[in-house]
């Protein structure tokens, strides 16, 4: 079944989705977690993350069944890695590091099928849910609905902003902050060359109709750029959730129970 990609469908009306990242857990039972509790996407990182590509399948599989869109992160740029993962089903793929007209055109090239791109072809995985599709349909249908995403997280990439998202089919933008902090020779994410930075990026992208958007784990961050014109809102993390989980309820029983921890 050729599934439509409802966070591309959301992004290009102008409404905003809600996502986060998964870098550590390896149960794909916690991406149907993250369907339940109401997460439009999910982005599976192979940059940071220590997962393999059957991993990433599995994970996407579960995603699909769960109907939480399924991006993966890869951590190059390189033919393989970009086809295996949209192969596996993911709907989407963002390239870190960007900062070349050139890498997006690449990118683009590896996402798209032809007469757009150099993307082989192949039906019956998971990126048909294992059905069949007639050769047009799957090139309409993949070239029309998979989400090119990159991520802005380099000074050179800002100065080249407007024309990386010239680029014909880009359809977001990301912010990186920690990495783009560390680019501006910056001491803290919320400085104001970051945000300076992060506000030249959301501009452009209004100006060639692209997406913008952030994953950071503070969700004040993430609203107060939705409210200067964000749409792909990722907050947190598998890391994240569990450490804030497990920390918030440790504390209350020490609270409670008057226990302290010993040295």
């Amino acid at each position: 079944m050729l599934k439509p990609n409802r966070v591309k469908q959301a992004l290009r009306r102008g409404e905003p989705v809600i996502g986060t990242m998964m870098s550590e857990v390896r149960s794909p039972g916690f991406i149907w977690m993250l369907a339940n509790a109401g997460f439009d996407f999910v982005f599976i990182d192979m940059e940071h993350g220590t997962y393999d590509l059957s991993i990433v399948a599995d994970m996407i599989k579960v995603a699909r069944l769960a109907e939480i869109v399924p991006l993966v992160r890869v951590p190059d740029l390189a033919y393989q890695l970009v086809a295996q993962a949209l192969d596996a089903g993911a709907m989407g793929v963002m390239l870190p590091r960007v900062e070349t007209r050139a890498q997006v055109e690449r990118l683009v090239s590896f996402m798209k099928y032809p007469p757009l791109g150099v993307r082989g072809a192949t039906v019956g995985r998971g990126h048909t849910d294992y059905g069949p599709a007639e050769p047009q349909e799957l090139v309409g249908h993949m070239n029309g609905h998979t989400l090119v995403i990159l991520q802005i997280e380099r000074a050179q990439a800002i100065a080249n902003i407007d024309e990386l998202l010239a680029v014909p089919g880009v359809d977001a933008a990301v912010i990186g902050p920690f990495d783009l902090t560390i680019s501006l020779g910056e001491q803290h994410v919320l400085a104001p060359a970051v945000d300076d930075a992060i506000q030249r990026v959301v501009a452009a992208a209004q100006r060639h109709n692209v997406a913008s958007g952030i994953h950071i784990a503070d969700s004040t961050v993430v609203l107060e750029w939705y409210r200067r014109g964000m749409t792909m809102l990722a907050c947190g993390s598998d890391l994240g959730f569990f450490n804030a989980g497990a920390q918030q309820t440790l504390a209350a029983l020490r609270q409670g129970t008057g226990v302290k921890r010993e040295a």
